[in-house]
């Protein structure tokens, strides 16, 4: 047995809706596999399926759907006309940087007086804030649109009123219960709001401005729309999946300078521009710049249609990138060994770390790292000691809404917004410790043991038969993939494990092949090479990846990319006659191993092993009744004496694994075990003697007819028990009258028997052949039990 390391929640739909599966096979043509996820998804029409696969294009909505667009355009225009100075207040990560670029290049070829300001993180922080408004206002500004923020700006709206700047906001982060009194506001989750598609990135809402004031699709600032809408983790159907799609494939022949400058300096080959290029390339070296220091060279690359200024400024950024990527590993570094001295994981089920001058620019991708180590929403918070302010960001685990949680704590956070799985904060330094314990509270009172167990949703499961290259290849039909249309993992159940092995130079990582009927199919499995030696053999696995082509020598194959994998019923090793078993041992989990020996000298092979004390002498029966095996990983180090002693180890449960060493101290099934022959050759002897001193003699007899003296000792011990002898002094004399019986009532050759029985059967006999005993003879009724209580 092997359990998965993740939770599997199969998100599929009722599998044997085979109908609606086999209607899209025939009228679109595709493959099962691509039908049945489509069929999962719940798309089962056969026009809908058309539009997700873009075999018949959708278009974009009506961008004066959205609330305030028009009186938002109006405004616009009419400062184009009088020349005013317009100023586009954007947010410093991609999706701000891109935002600022999509409305800024629409705006300058509208013939608009426009600038740009994105606020400095380290000095002014999130959003807008008074000192950039009175500032802007200075310079003559009576009209500022945001870009990816705003949509929290109370303060500032009414600010922007008393100076007299009309002030837009476009911005998608949600609404909290009071809205800015702004000029407009272009937002598609506005209470009341209609706009069918709600789930806009920042950028994506810039772009239906720009949309709005051209009077058509702007097509030439697409693969600026789809990078932030990718960056930004936004779900990626609807209108983000058109923006995401049309963006990658106009980023494969785009002319931009800056865009070519940092794929050049990336090594990205730009025919291969796909959604993972954006999500960590591209998107990474944009949000580097405003983390590190200011966003505006960010901007700039991806305006410029300098060449020169493009190289300089990619290189620029690629080095701050580098930086970032060395300061992120240093505090999460310091923020683990923060947990883990002060704040136990099993007492903070939300984990809540700050310290002073962590750099705030990077702490979100920190606690993104303290998420993927601990499975806890975490909080990372950068304190400003002069200030006494904390900066934050938040990222969260299924189940737990960070920004519904957060908004329980309005009144330690005087700045915060975010969405349910991500969200930025400032709050008084004092006031830490507080909002840890509230968000303890929370976390206590809405997630249970199960929600702290990462989880792998699972959308198809599937047979070998329908992983063909056709079927693979088909897949990315579904492409591009992201949040809420994510690239899809597959289950495969209870096929047959063969050829387990570690491969690459340090054995890191796994290679195995599955089999299923007469198909099979290469896993590989980056980075988890250890799990080689928790397969058994022949083991049938159930396994959870992803679907690929791997093409070697100009040969093309499907293969899985191994996430998880599962054995679910309990497993044999074979360690008979293996060296180093000492060191093997250790290897097991300790709150796992359970160490079961028959003879008192079996210890003193382990003596200088730490575990020696763990290990449980057998010497009779009623030894097992304060041990129980459910659920641990059972190692017989020795021989039993008898078929019974390992029987009885099973009375009271069933062991995920049995590791069989069954070290022999005396070897009986290759010594000689003498025949019907022997004996009748011996007593003949024996009769033609009246006398015979087996110990002085025994040995030359044993030579003479080419046996072994324990041959002799051993037909002696049997006649004496048979009473056919009597011994006197190591000589022996034949008993006159001799009744009839056979060898077999003799105890000493039936142990023999026995012993040599017992021995084939554990000792020298094949992998499967000790398997299948194991079924039959002690662990078959048990079997059916074990899996009921066990849900795979």
């Amino acid at each position: 047995m092997l359990r998965s390391k993740f939770r599997w929640n199969r998100l599929y739909r009722d599998e044997s809706n085979e109908e609606a599966v086999r209607a899209l096979i025939d009228s679109l043509n595709i493959t099962y596999l691509t039908a049945r996820l489509l069929v999962n998804r719940g798309i089962q029409n056969v026009e809908e399926a058309k539009e997700f696969l873009h075999i018949k294009e959708p278009s974009f909505h009506d961008p004066f759907l959205l609330d305030g667009m028009e009186r938002a355009c109006e405004r616009i225009f009419a400062a184009i006309r009088a020349g005013e100075k317009i100023v586009v207040y954007g947010d410093y990560d991609a999706d701000g940087v891109s935002s600022t670029a999509v409305l800024l290049t629409a705006l300058k070829e509208l013939g608009a007086n426009v600038d740009f300001y994105i606020p400095n993180r380290f000095s002014e922080g999130y959003g807008p804030n008074e000192h950039a408004f009175r500032m802007i206002h200075e310079k003559g500004c009576r009209l500022i649109i945001t870009v990816d923020t705003g949509i929290a700006a109370i303060n500032e709206a009414d600010l922007a009123k008393r100076l007299g700047i009309d002030l837009i906001i476009t911005d998608h982060h949600e609404p909290g219960p009071v809205l800015p009194d702004a000029y407009a506001i272009i937002h598609p989750k506005l209470p009341n709001s209609t706009y069918p598609f709600k789930e806009l990135a920042g950028v994506g809402v810039a772009f239906k401005m720009a949309h709005a004031l051209y009077g058509k699709v702007p097509e030439s600032l697409i693969e600026i729309a789809a990078i932030g809408t990718i960056a930004d983790l936004v779900p990626l159907y609807g209108e983000n999946r058109l923006l995401a799609k049309k963006g990658i494939e106009k980023l494969k022949t785009t002319t931009r300078p800056g865009i070519n400058s940092l794929l050049s300096i990336a090594g990205v080959d730009k025919s291969s521009v796909n959604e993972e290029t954006i999500g960590f390339v591209l998107g990474p070296r944009i949000n580097a710049a405003g983390r590190l220091q200011e966003a505006d060279p960010a901007v700039e690359l991806l305006l410029t249609d300098d060449k020169e200024k493009a190289d300089m400024l990619a290189k620029e950024i690629d080095q701050l990138n580098k930086q970032r990527q060395k300061l992120v590993q240093e505090i999460t570094d310091e923020a683990i060994k923060e947990i883990e001295k002060n704040f136990p994981i099993e007492d903070n089920p939300v984990l809540v770390v700050a310290k002073e001058n962590w750099n705030s620019g990077v702490i979100g991708i920190v606690a993104s790292r303290l998420v993927e180590k601990f499975y806890r929403p975490a909080i990372v918070l950068s304190i400003d000691r002069e200030t006494g302010l904390a900066k934050g960001s938040a990222r969260s685990i299924q189940g737990f809404d960070l920004f519904k949680n957060l908004s329980e704590c309005r009144e330690l956070l005087p700045h915060f917004g975010g969405h349910t799985m991500a969200a930025g904060m400032t709050l008084k330094a004092e006031h830490i410790d507080e909002l840890r314990q509230k968000m303890i509270d929370l976390a206590n009172s809405q997630l249970s043991d199960e929600d702290f167990i990462p989880v792998k949703n699972i959308e198809c499961a599937c047979s070998l038969e329908h992983v063909t290259i056709k079927a693979v290849e088909e897949l990315e039909k579904l492409a591009p993939f992201g949040v809420d249309n994510p690239k899809p993992l597959f289950l495969l159940e209870n096929v047959n494990a063969a050829d387990v092995r570690k491969i690459g130079v340090n054995g890191n990582h796994l290679k195995m092949k599955i089999e299923e009927k007469e198909f099979e199919l290469d896993v590989v499995g980056f980075g988890q090479g250890e799990l080689a030696e928790e397969i058994s053999p022949f083991a049938n696995v159930s396994i959870v990846g992803e679907l690929a082509i791997n093409e070697w020598n100009y040969v093309k194959k499907p293969q899985l990319l191994l996430q998880d994998l599962a054995v679910p019923a309990w497993q044999l090793f074979d360690w008979r006659g293996s060296r180093g078993t000492e060191a093997l041992l250790s290897k097991l989990p300790a709150e796992k191993r359970l160490l079961i020996a028959f003879h008192e000298e079996s210890i003193k092979l382990y003596k200088d092993q730490p575990y020696i004390h763990e290990i449980h002498i057998i010497s009779e029966i009623k030894d097992y009744k304060n041990i129980d095996v459910s659920n641990k990983y059972v190692v017989f180090l020795d021989m039993p004496p008898a078929i019974e002693f390992l029987v009885s180890a099973f009375e009271q449960g069933m062991p995920e694994r049995i590791y069989a060493i069954f070290y022999q101290h005396a070897d009986h099934f290759f010594q000689t075990m003498p025949t019907r022959e022997h004996f009748k050759w011996y007593y003949a002897f024996l009769t033609k003697k009246s006398s015979f001193d087996y110990k002085k003699y025994g040995e030359d007899l044993a030579k003479y007819r080419g046996w072994t003296k324990e041959t002799i000792f051993f037909m002696t011990k049997v006649f004496f028990e048979l009473e056919f002898v009597t011994i006197n002094n190591g000589v022996i004399t034949l008993n006159k009258k001799v009744k009839k019986r056979d060898l077999s009532e003799s105890g000493t050759y039936q142990q023999k028997l026995d012993q040599m029985k017992l021995e084939q059967q554990l000792l020298y006999s094949s992998y499967q052949e000790l398997k299948e005993w194991f079924e039959k003879a002690v662990l078959k009724r048990d079997a059916d039990k074990f899996l009921q209580v066990h849900e795979w």
